[in-house]
């Protein structure tokens, strides 16, 4: 008996012909929302002072985007998968350009925090539509894979425009430029959403998994908070432990009610596929590493080297571009030796850069030598998420594209809040620990400064203008401690970077079956 493989599915013709045109539609609006979680980083000194805001009040204006974000993007994919994936892009976008303006127009710390949060529900139905519109319009394998490595190649230069991009509007404009730039970014892909995407959505969808939902959101939201909140209350503090502890319980919680479904919101049973459950962890190991990095490089471009932020921003292209390049041209390495040992390759990438970081990161490294090594750690990256992610969507039929475009995207941000988070933690004490035995100014200063200097190495620089002859002595040792935390932040990404190495090698199938 001879089986045949089934026919691939067919598109329309003009559909067919416009689909490069589609995916760089749906790349323009994953552009825009992956540059606004990256553009306020480097808005956070400025809005310190123009909105009296706290440290406290600081770090929520950039989590509150990510709790929301991370939170629904399970509920968004499914969303898409169930009333369609242009219905819900629309929606996004629409939501995402008039939350951006809210946010660009309080008047206050408390209302910026809000409007974030607001802008946070926008991103989580934009990007799983993106990337489930693209994998139902490119149904060949060696095409969906070019037109994933370009969705990737776009969020990498993303990552790096936010910077550069935030730092030109605060030099020329007031805070708020930096989220009314989002509004016209966001009318023009949705007018071409509206006039080139077409719809696509689950065959027959069974009613929606309210249970799930309100499951997956519950987990996932607990389990952010969490992390976000460690390094504040203490990683092994009652508080912390109980918050992990409730994630679990209701992610237990939320995989014995899936298996219970007869249509589960989400399949867990996909985990099985090691194209999917190892290609997952890949991203995430890859993301745990980049944010982690990010946290400690504009802080060194602009504290330890004294750039501004549009210089900082500037100095970060050279990973955006290796990240570019290298998603383009992985997938045609995976043609020829397998999807394991093109990621497993990148990861490996990614740790020899962070280790090279960590040996030789100082006070006066040329930027030449800085840029070498973030070019190492961004071909890395490109070689690590562009197949990675395709290799997750392309475990799903079609019809759950939208989900798994969801585990991918949340796969990502819980690798990279868990990065900025555990790195945050270990460069933190590494930096106190440094200070608490340096002597000399330091010792000598009043307690409060002292204390100001541990919770801040920004405040360090203000401090250092009221010392006078002592400044260059006070700097030296300040800069001394923010090294120390940031060659063994490193070494950390390093080895988060070399264990997802290995682990790729041992269980990404080389390719699909």
């Amino acid at each position: 008996m001879t089986i045949t493989a089934p026919a691939p599915l067919s598109l329309d013709d003009g559909l067919h012909r416009r689909r490069w045109m589609i995916l760089a539609v749906v790349s323009l609006a994953v552009f825009v929302t992956v540059l606004d979680g990256t553009i306020v980083n480097v808005a956070i000194p400025t809005l310190a002072v123009d909105l009296d805001a706290t440290t406290r009040q600081l770090q929520w204006i950039v989590d509150a985007y990510l709790l929301v974000f991370t939170g629904l993007l399970l509920t968004g994919g499914a969303l898409g998968d169930r009333y369609g994936r242009k219905k819900l892009l629309v929606a996004g976008l629409a939501v995402f350009g008039i939350t951006s303006a809210l946010a660009g127009s309080v008047g206050s710390a408390s209302g910026l925090i809000l409007g974030r949060a607001l802008m946070g529900i926008g991103a989580a139905l934009i990007f799983p539509a993106t990337l489930a519109i693209i994998t139902n319009v490119f149904r060949d394998p060696v095409e969906r894979a070019k037109a994933i490595g370009i969705w990737s190649a776009v969020t990498g230069i993303a990552v790096a425009a936010g910077p550069v991009s935030g730092g030109w509007l605060l030099e020329h404009f007031w805070w708020g430029s930096i989220f009314f730039v989002n509004v016209p970014v966001v009318i023009g892909a949705l007018v071409a959403t509206v006039l080139i995407v077409p719809e696509s959505k689950e065959a027959g969808a069974p009613r929606l998994d309210l249970g799930g939902i309100v499951l997956s959101i519950a987990a996932i939201t607990t389990l952010v908070y969490s992390i976000i909140e460690a390094p504040e209350w203490g990683w092994l503090d009652p508080k912390t432990l109980a918050g992990f502890a409730m994630a679990a319980g209701l992610l237990v919680l939320f995989v014995v009610w899936e298996l219970r479904r007869d249509h589960p919101m989400l399949p867990v049973a996909i985990f099985r596929n090691l194209r999917f459950s190892a290609a997952s962890v890949s991203v995430t190991s890859a993301f745990f590493a980049l944010f982690g990095f990010i946290f400690l490089i504009t802080q060194y471009f602009q504290l330890v080297k004294s750039y501004t932020p549009l210089q900082a921003g500037i100095r970060t292209l050279p990973v955006a571009a290796a990240i570019a390049v290298a998603s383009i041209v992985a997938p045609r390495v995976v043609e020829r030796i397998g999807t394991a040992r093109v990621v497993a390759t990148g990861l490996a990438l990614m740790a020899v850069g962070f280790m090279w970081i960590g040996l030789s990161a100082d006070v006066d490294t040329s930027y030449l030598v800085i840029a070498g090594q973030m070019v190492v750690l961004g071909t890395g990256l490109g070689m690590t998420t562009a197949p990675a992610t395709e290799s997750i969507m392309g475990s799903l039929s079609p019809d759950k594209a939208g989900i798994g475009s969801a585990v991918n995207d949340t796969t990502r941000e819980l690798g990279g809040t868990l990065g900025v988070a555990i790195v945050g933690s270990v460069f933190s004490s590494l930096y106190i620990r440094s200070l608490d035995s340096a002597g000399g100014v330091f010792a000598s200063l009043p307690p409060d400064l002292q204390d100001i200097t541990s919770e801040s190495v920004g405040a360090a620089r203000v401090i250092a203008g009221r010392l006078g002859a002592d400044a260059p002595a006070f700097l030296s040792q300040v800069n001394e401690a923010f090294l120390s935390g940031l060659h063994v932040g490193c070494f950390v990404c390093a080895a988060v970077a070399a264990t997802g190495a290995v682990f790729a090698l041992r269980f990404i199938p080389a390719r699909a079956t």
